[in-house]
């Protein structure tokens, strides 16, 4: 008998790319890729042309004219938004408008996030961008200012370096959010990439507790939810000036670029993401492999995907290949102690895997604080494939069925 193999990307930031997983001839293997899988990558004209067709706004170099100061936002590596891929076609909008590179400045709107270091910013940017321009992280619990107050009652803190600058320029992706056909992106950048710890913590845990009660939301359309009403008046307040939203393929290439005002970026990006990223749900396996690329440092987002797949009793096999472990450094919902973490912490944490009866991390980059915070009786931990596919061989004998989400971090069903 022969093994047969599926390549996997892996390692989204890292130099490693792909990742070999022999399966025994005898098992049944799909492959689940997204629609998009081999959609082109935009052009070096297609993206200009996009930048020149905003929605609902003006033209980036007509905004820009007669301003003073410019912050370009940006998401961490925490999102595989290839930023560099387009920063250099903002900045050229920009000088068409008259603006100078001394008056550019760049912030990694990380929300409650790790800062970024050196080498992370080039990774999301480009040496030449970190070379010639300041490129600062948030800090959520200093530097702040008050814009606002939201229609919610979430008082709105933002950067102050970005508070100062009148022209806001953000540049994020269109990315599934754990629901379907649920998407991240527009607003976000401000709420909460650039807020204050106040505004985060109750963005995410207050407002709840004083909105659950409604029967009727007169501000929610369309079928937009609170949270997203709340975070786009959060945006306003802050002026967000412009948002360039990208839709990527499987190679993180860019294959829609939408600008304009924030709230129709996201609206219009999310519709195209619909189109690249639905995904065939595989038949019900006893295995299914959901490859965290190109999202590696929340591996979870996409186990909502995973469980699509699973036959009652199966096992779900998580792969992640970033340097920074299976838990990326959150300040509000993180774990800092053996009984206390940030403001929205609580114990016994945990998350659904439908009629699943394992999860198995896989991971060269395990830690022991990562792995305590799930329960050793539904989740195995492993470094390794060939750790994985001894524990599955030796509990089946003869036919597998398995399903394989490749990139489930952009994946949609």
């Amino acid at each position: 008998m022969h093994d047969h193999t599926v390549t996997l990307p892996v390692a989204a930031w890292g130099q490693t790319t792909t990742l070999d997983l022999s399966f025994p001839e005898d098992w049944t293997v799909t492959c689940c890729r997204m629609a998009g899988h081999d959609a082109p990558g935009l052009s070096d004209d297609q993206i200009r042309a996009a930048l020149a067709s905003p929605l609902s706004t003006p033209r980036l170099s007509e905004m820009a004219r007669g301003k003073k100061r410019v912050a370009i936002l940006f998401d961490d590596l925490t999102r595989p938004t290839p930023a560099y891929r387009v920063v250099p076609f903002v900045l050229e909008e920009l000088r068409r408008g008259g603006i100078n590179d001394d008056q550019v400045r760049f912030i990694a709107a990380i929300g409650t996030h790790a800062p970024m270091p050196r080498s992370e910013l080039v990774k999301k940017l480009g040496e030449d961008i970190v070379e010639r321009f300041p490129v600062y992280n948030h800090n959520i619990y200093d530097n702040v200012a008050e814009v606002g107050v939201t229609s919610y009652g979430t008082p709105v803190f933002i950067n102050r370096e970005a508070a100062s600058c009148d022209l806001k320029v953000g540049i994020g992706g269109i990315l599934p959010y754990g629901q379907k056909h649920v998407y991240n992106g527009g607003g976000k950048i401000i709420l909460p990439g650039i807020s204050g710890i106040e505004t985060i913590v109750d963005y995410h845990v207050k407002v709840y507790e004083r909105i659950k009660d409604f029967s009727f939301d007169p501000r929610v359309v369309e079928g937009i939810p609170p949270y997203r009403v709340n975070l786009e008046e959060a945006a306003r307040l802050a002026e967000l000036d412009m948002k360039v939203d990208l839709v990527q393929n499987n190679r993180k290439e860019v294959v829609g670029l939408f600008a304009g005002d924030f709230i129709q970026t996201h609206r219009t990006g999310s519709q195209w993401a619909r189109c690249i990223y639905t995904t065939p749900v595989a038949p019900p396996s006893d295995v299914v492999i959901l490859n965290s690329y190109p999202k590696e440092d929340q591996p979870l987002v996409g186990l909502w995907v995973a469980i699509q797949s699973v036959k009652p009793g199966g096992d779900i096999v998580i792969f992640s290949h970033s340097t920074n472990g299976i838990a990326h450094v959150h300040y509000l919902f993180g774990r800092f102690g053996d009984g206390f973490g940030g403001p929205g912490w609580s114990p016994g944490r945990h998350f659904q895997a439908a009629e699943a009866r394992r999860v198995i991390f896989c991971s060269p980059y395990l830690s022991k604080a990562d792995m305590d915070n799930y329960s050793p009786e539904r989740v195995t931990f492993c470094k390794s494939w060939n750790e994985v596919r001894t524990l599955l061989e030796r509990e089946r004998n003869g036919q597998t069925s398995v399903a394989i989400y490749p990139y489930g971090a952009l994946q949609t069903v």
